[in-house]
């Protein structure tokens, strides 16, 4: 319609031309996106000779129909290009899943060994009982036939002097009698308790096996995980490719249109107009970009001085796995103790399980609204450390891992940063919170509220089941994420596009 309208009243209303020209320099640098990271001010348009301004009035009719269609076509490839990005995030938090299951089976395995440990130990403690009771049975026995003290006999009786003898003799006889069976039953109790032991060692035997098995089927699935989300991501890395090799071709294209389409004379308007916007961009850039400098050095210095979140941290983080461990290098005791019987009794002491890492569960020694602001703290005070998919945990930034793709390209699995739910264990920990490295188990965490009610401390969800990202509510529509390869932690706006319904609230 405004084209239309354009061709109309070209030659009554030039300066309708003139907003044409802002209106798409506007919608330009708005589609001009690489890494979901938009211009902040459209490139300068030409700034023509008063000769260029003459010869350019018959060509601005032919070239505005050009104009709307290369814009369609730029805002059609960045949509697609939003699109694949949405399904990386999807499958790489999915590898995190994988991860996290893996890393929950092996602990299990390791708390199943312990078992078997325990049992051989009182399977061994019932063989030395019933060693105990034999010899105690083959004394008395012997005592009874070099003393002649055994069960009641005829001869027992001979020579007695009378009744009453008689008597006194058969009371002493039903003692001795007592005594031999109560030495048979311990004996016959202590058999049975070594049957029985051993039945419950062949039982925990059979549960530590089966959780070994589970464990490896989990490594099997996550190493799966891993292979698929490598694959799609470079067919989709190839394809974005693609995608980009068409918007870059439109680009051009629209940026040549825009030289002829309301005629020089209007960006010599424009070119004056864009001088302006720039100036107010670059000034309105250096401020925030000054206020969130001086935002992350005072909350950093908040961190370092608060001894008791770091310690709260460090201990929320000992005796774990790393999310990133495929290999299990920290499973020797469980072999071990499969493969030596004798363990509970050689006085060693068996390597404790790995504590698995909990969701949600704490000690914190703050509530209410210091600790959301402590919370906070830690998270605003790695802002400008690298995005590197799979690193970050209780104490800080880590290397990340590799995807066979994009996060490959940027070197993430070289870098040591934090990708989005990285960032959220790091700024939970110091309240004694362990969360999982995957959106999704962060997800169901702490108490669900509407996205509606979401308040500052609130982690904010995107993606089908939290399965996309995860960032740090704020306020005032803003909040902290680490959002994508190749960029930075940094404070964003709000995105409500792809959000989940419910926002996660830790801390009340």
């Amino acid at each position: 319609m405004r084209r239309r309208a354009l061709r109309g009243t070209r030659r009554s209303a030039f300066s309708n031309s003139v907003r044409l020209m802002i209106g798409a320099g506007l919608v330009v640098a708005l589609m001009s996106t690489m890494g979901g990271v938009a211009a902040a001010v459209p490139p300068p348009p030409p700034n023509p000779s008063d000769s260029d301004l003459a010869a350019a009035g018959s060509r601005v009719d032919s070239r505005l129909g050009a104009v709307g269609e290369l814009i369609n076509q730029v805002a059609a490839a960045n949509q697609q290009l939003a699109q694949l990005d949405n399904e990386v995030a999807i499958k790489r938090e999915g590898v995190n899943k994988a991860l996290v299951d893996l890393q929950n089976a092996r602990d299990a395995a390791d708390v199943a060994a312990q078992i078997v440990a325990v049992a051989q130990q009182s399977l061994a403690d019932a063989g030395t009982q019933i060693q105990a009771a034999q010899r105690k049975f083959d004394e008395f026995a012997k005592s009874s036939y070099t003393q002649g003290t055994g069960v009641a006999s005829v001869a027992s009786f001979l020579g007695s002097s009378g009744p009453d003898d008689v008597l006194d003799r058969a009371q002493v006889l039903k003692v001795l009698s007592n005594s031999q069976n109560a030495v048979l039953d311990g004996l016959q109790r202590a058999r049975t308790e070594q049957a029985n032991k051993d039945s419950a060692a062949r039982e925990s035997k059979q549960h530590a096996d089966a959780a070994s098995a589970e464990a490896e089927g989990k490594k099997a699935e996550a190493e799966q995980a891993i292979a698929t989300a490598r694959a799609a991501l470079q067919a989709q890395a190839e394809q974005k490719a693609a995608i980009e090799g068409q918007r870059d071709s439109a680009q051009s294209q629209l940026d040549a249109a825009r030289s002829d389409v309301a005629g020089l004379q209007d960006q010599r308007v424009a070119y004056s107009a864009w001088e302006t916007q720039k100036a107010a961009e670059d000034a309105a850039i250096a401020a925030a970009a000054a206020a969130a400098r001086e935002a992350a050095v005072q909350a950093a210095a908040r961190v370092a001085a608060n001894q008791a979140a770091s310690a709260a941290a460090a201990a929320a983080a000992a005796g774990q796995r790393s999310h990133t461990d495929i290999d299990d290098s920290d499973s020797d005791s469980s072999d071990s103790s499969d493969s030596d019987s004798s363990a509970g009794t050689s006085g060693t002491t068996a390597t404790p399980p790995k504590k698995p890492r909990t969701s949600g569960q704490s000690n914190p020694s703050l509530t209410g609204s210091a600790a959301i602001e402590l919370a906070i703290d830690r998270g605003m005070s790695q802002l400008g450390v690298p995005y590197s998919w799979g690193g970050g945990d209780e104490n800080g930034p880590t290397k990340g891992i590799r995807d066979g793709g994009v996060a490959d390209s940027y070197g993430d699995y070289n870098k040591v940063g934090f990708d989005c739910s990285g960032l959220m264990i790091y700024a939970f920990a110091g309240l004694g919170i362990s969360l999982p490295h995957y959106t999704g188990y962060q997800y169901t965490a702490g108490k669900q509220v509407p996205s509606s009610d979401m308040k500052r401390g609130d982690m904010l969800f995107y993606g089908p089941n939290a399965s996309q990202h995860v960032a740090l509510y704020l306020g005032d529509g803003k909040m902290l994420e680490a959002p994508q390869s190749g960029d930075v932690v940094k404070v964003s706006s709000v995105r409500y596009d792809g959000m989940t319904p419910y926002a996660v609230r830790m801390v009340s």
